[in-house]
């Protein structure tokens, strides 16, 4: 049986009693120290590592996260349960930890939906203890077909039959801000040429007490408005594959067959003077 995406708390709390579970908390250290889910091992790199999509960057991605993971207990017979603070503020970065971890194999993923506000909304309990966890070997199979880089990205530009999906924020989208980092973190504003434009934050019920993605029916006129159907790659990207992983994760619910995240995103596209950019307002 296939392993549910999106689980809530009631839900891992079921999970935990029926399986081996690791929970990774993906947010600042310093918001962990001061309460997180129990038993929960915190990885910050999950939302922190900046990628390139070199053979070198792609290499290096996969060492790093394949000794965190084991280092976290992950060992394949494990089901792996990620959780940020609310997923409309971190960036997408649970989404990004489950991007992570499908890319690199591991069979058996969750995102707690709603993250650590859901936890607490439904009063369960949280604490200070830091885990010590067993390490183990990560069992890296290395799933290619979700991961995109950027000559891939070069290659498909003005080809109709494929969406390209920038889902930045407005300001970086309309090439007045470079990145979340601060305005002038990249060397260059713009977007990726062709590119059409959903922000991340639309795909996500507004004004929610604990913030969740909206129901299939919505996702999906969302992106009929924008020209874009379940029946055509999708290949989206962001500034660092965050946003691009929690719309990723939204598609793929929503009934998406071929979603595939360009990861490296604007941080990298946007160093290269090679690669071609638009800027300014949109046509």
């Amino acid at each position: 049986m296939e392993t549910k995406v999106l689980i809530s708390p009631s839900e891992l709390i079921a999970l935990q009693e029926q399986e081996p579970v690791v929970i990774i908390d993906t947010r600042d250290k310093s918001e962990y120290d001061i309460a997180h889910i129990p038993n929960a091992v915190n990885i910050r790199d999950i939302f922190t590592y900046l990628a390139t999509s070199s053979m070198e960057g792609i290499e290096n991605l996969q060492a790093h996260f394949a000794e965190l993971f084991g280092a976290a207990g992950l060992s394949g017979n494990e089901t792996a349960v990620i959780y940020e603070d609310a997923m409309n503020k971190g960036y997408g970065q649970s989404c990004r930890g489950y991007f992570l971890l499908k890319y690199l194999g591991y069979p058996k993923v969750c995102i707690l939906h709603g993250g650590f506000k859901a936890w607490l909304a439904e009063g369960y309990p949280t604490t200070t203890e830091t885990p010590t966890p067993q390490q183990q070997v990560f069992p890296l199979n290395v799933d290619d077909s979700i991961m995109l880089t950027a000559p891939q990205m070069l290659d498909v530009l003005g080809n109709k039959a494929i969406a390209l999906l920038d889902v930045r924020d407005k300001d970086e989208w309309m090439a007045e801000s470079s990145s979340p980092y601060g305005k002038d973190f990249c060397p260059r504003m713009g977007r990726i040429p062709g590119s059409v434009w959903i922000e991340w934050y639309d795909f996500m019920v507004p004004d929610a007490e604990v913030p969740s993605f909206r129901p299939q029916s919505e996702i999906l006129d969302i992106c009929s408005k924008a020209g874009i159907t379940p029946d055509i790659p999708v290949y989206i990207y962001c500034f660092k594959g965050s946003r691009a992983s929690n719309t990723m994760v939204a598609l793929k619910e929503a009934g998406f067959k071929d979603v595939r995240n360009y990861f490296a995103s604007w941080n990298e596209w946007s160093r290269d003077y090679a690669l071609p950019i638009e800027s300014g307002a949109p046509a």
